[in-house]
């Protein structure tokens, strides 16, 4: 899909849905994971069922995806990589890391994402965005000056988290714009790329096979049951939603988007989980990020309006 012609409400509607779904996985996985402490084998169950779903979809004719080829798997390898290395490394900080904090951290993404694309192929960034990347970046900074409680492994984790998380954005942005691939197509290859490594992961951490045994132990509950199959299908819909964003906007729009979301999480995580004490720093700074967030949204829908009314 060119993003230079995709229509400007196309563009807002997958920045939105992703938002909403970002924001609704914290929280149903929050739910899940009080239940059931196995992090790492409820995402190997999540990328699993991903990977299914659109295989069927694909034989029963419900999606245009293309059948598995060796080649593009090669190529989205990293692709898969780099998620995962992500997630590893961010359930690995929230150990020593408190959740404001550790989104605080996660919100300096979209700054290495601009410095990323200093390194490849990608056209120079408006003032305007720079400007607003920096006072989002500025924001998280004031915010965790109220919040501190330093863990440096935590720390290290979370910044390489980061790093990861940019890594992956980009070659998700550059695969879906170089080698055709759909939002759908690149979500099948990474949950199927995803599993070997995952179950390495679980067998390694020692959650096999005792998480499979909570598991079916935990299933006779009907909350369990419902909000575990809840976050199968929100993880799913996320997915799709953080591709989709990705391929018809970019890296830096998903990873702002991601910033907001963070924003409305830490907010409504003061109010139903408690236990963070408020400061005016930290609210100062979540005030900057969120102006600094809405500045950004605005000049890349503007952007986007002058691409799509220049006459070819």
């Amino acid at each position: 899909m060119d993003k230079d012609t995709t229509p400007p409400y196309l563009s807002l509607f997958a920045a939105l849905s992703y938002g909403i779904a970002s924001m609704a996985m914290v929280f149903i996985n929050k739910a899940v994971v009080m239940e059931y402490a196995y992090s790492m084998t409820l995402l190997t169950v999540q990328q699993m069922a991903t990977a299914l779903l659109i295989h069927s979809g694909r034989v029963m004719g419900w999606t245009r995806a293309k059948a598995l080829n060796v080649d593009t798997a090669k190529k989205l390898i990293l692709v898969s990589l780099f998620y995962n290395a992500n997630v590893a490394f961010a359930l690995a900080s929230l150990k020593g890391v408190n959740i404001p904090m550790y989104i605080a951290i996660k919100r300096l993404t979209p700054l290495a994402v601009l410095i990323a694309g200093l390194f490849y192929k990608k056209g120079k960034h408006s003032k305007q965005v720079i400007f607003s990347v920096s006072l989002t970046a500025a924001g998280v900074i004031i915010a965790a000056l109220g919040d501190f409680s330093f863990d440096l492994l935590g720390y290290i984790m979370a910044l390489t988290s980061v790093f990861f998380q940019t890594m992956y954005l980009v070659l998700v942005e550059r695969s879906g714009a170089e080698d055709g691939l759909s939002s759908i197509e690149i979500m099948f290859y990474n949950s199927l790329l995803s599993l070997p490594f995952l179950v390495f992961l679980i067998i390694v951490t020692g959650e096999f096979p005792s998480s499979l045994s909570l598991l079916y132990a935990k299933s006779a509950s009907v909350y369990f049951f419902v909000m575990f199959v809840l976050s199968l299908v929100m993880g799913i819909i996320l997915n799709y939603t953080m591709f989709l964003c990705t391929i018809v906007n970019s890296a830096l729009t998903t990873t702002i988007v991601g910033v907001l979301k963070g924003v409305g999480s830490t907010t409504l995580g003061f109010f139903i989980l408690g236990g963070v004490q408020v400061h005016f720093l930290n609210v100062s700074g979540l005030v900057i990020n969120t102006l600094g967030g809405l500045w950004y949204s605005l000049a890349k829908y503007q952007e986007k309006l002058r691409r799509t009314t220049i006459p070819k």
